[in-house]
């Protein structure tokens, strides 16, 4: 077993936590849905909840699911032949044609900003080698996800099967995933998207995005999707960005989604910014004579936080002990040597690798562990 020793240390915000604290707190505005939910997007800290947990239909949102698919399939410079299938599709469409040649990466912006279900069938057609295939990936990639509490039954969200089903928290763990993809970030921040016309037509089709959060209503919203059928009734997703702070929201079986995305993100940016410690910092306070000056954190620790969180948070790091062939020569110690961990009280939320990088001139020395003393956290005016 590996043996670690443990560097534990409150770090001072002079030593690298950064943040814009904001004024004072405000109740959260009563939202519409039966189930919603806000998330941080990076950490995916859960900031607002409402029955997030229980499983609805969720209508067109299910397209976030297919349009991730198909980028990921990497054949998004296919050309895709609409079949009938795929034109018979009831419910919204973007008006394809039997025979109909389109790149695929076209039908998938119509899938997000018109929301097409002729468009979802195609692409599963394609992605999938049929509707069943397709829907076979879309159950897979949920599991992987960690999507425990959702069955896709079609791509599209139509109310034709019993088995179709979602949760707030499950849909905010898809678009978390889907918007580290910049592909999917790109389609879905696009408000106006012009796709080749029909066939023996002229011009081109133009696909204006349903989202009113993206196009008019909410000046941080950055993409998202819309849903709507008899049964589910409306439901949402959403991302906005404000000062450095990125969340996601998710309504389901909303009357009034618009104003609850916005409700929500207000509530979001006014109560939460984001702790940052510096990885450089980090490693820098690190005096052991075999690790000084030569470990490298992989990238800053980060946290969304309140004002009154901010003497919660702590950092530990944990190297391994260097062994006598690593001091005689450090070229066989291993690339990853440690880790940095913030906590939030004693809740771990975030960590960081920390590398070994030697220097050739270096020789061998003996070494020890300081536990360095601790520091309060304190906010930097």
């Amino acid at each position: 077993m590996k043996r670690w020793k443990r560097l534990v240390w409150l770090i001072a915000l002079a030593a690298g936590i950064m943040s814009c604290i904001p004024g004072r707190l405000h109740a959260m505005e009563g939202v519409s849905a039966k189930s919603a939910i806000l998330i941080e997007q990076h950490s995916g800290r859960i900031l607002f909840a409402k029955d997030a947990y229980t499983k609805r239909r969720i209508a067109s949102i299910t397209k976030i699911m297919t349009a991730i698919l198909a980028i990921e399939s990497g054949k998004l410079d296919d050309t895709v032949t609409v079949s009938a299938r795929a034109v018979r599709t009831e419910g919204s469409s973007i008006y394809l044609r039997q025979g109909e040649k389109m790149k695929l990466r076209d039908l998938v912006y119509g899938l997000m900003l018109r929301s097409g279900n002729d468009a979802a069938v195609a692409i599963a057609e394609h992605v999938g080698g049929s509707v069943e295939g397709f829907v076979f990936l879309m159950n897979e990639k949920a599991v992987e996800i960690g999507m425990r509490d959702t069955e896709f039954a079609n791509p599209h969200g139509l109310d034709d099967a019993e088995n179709h089903y979602s949760t707030a928290y499950d849909m905010a763990l898809l678009m978390q995933y889907a918007m580290k993809n910049e592909e999917f970030r790109r389609i879905s921040g696009t408000k106006v998207y012009r796709a080749p016309a029909p066939p023996g037509e002229d011009g081109a089709r133009v696909w204006r995005n349903k989202n009113k959060l993206l196009t008019s209503l909410y000046e941080y919203c950055t993409g998202g999707k819309t849903g709507y059928t008899k049964r589910a009734h409306r439901t949402l997703v959403t991302t906005a960005s404000k000062d450095g702070v990125d969340l996601i929201a998710v309504t389901l079986d909303a009357p009034d989604d618009w104003n609850d995305h916005i409700a929500m993100y207000e509530y979001g940016f006014s109560n939460y910014h984001i702790a940052k410690i510096s990885g450089e910092r980090v490693v820098k306070k690190i005096s052991d004579p075999f690790y000084e000056g030569r470990l490298r954190a992989a990238r800053d620790l980060q946290y969304p936080v309140t004002e009154k969180e901010m003497d919660g948070l702590r950092v530990k790091v944990y190297l391994l002990k260097p062994r006598d062939e690593w001091k005689d020569d450090p070229g066989r110690a291993p690339a990853a040597v440690g880790k940095a961990v913030l906590y939030l009280r004693k809740k771990a939320v975030d960590v960081v690798p920390l590398f070994y990088e030697p220097e050739h001139e270096e020789s061998g020395q003996g070494f020890f562990f300081h536990l360095f003393r601790l520091l309060g956290v304190r906010i930097d005016g």
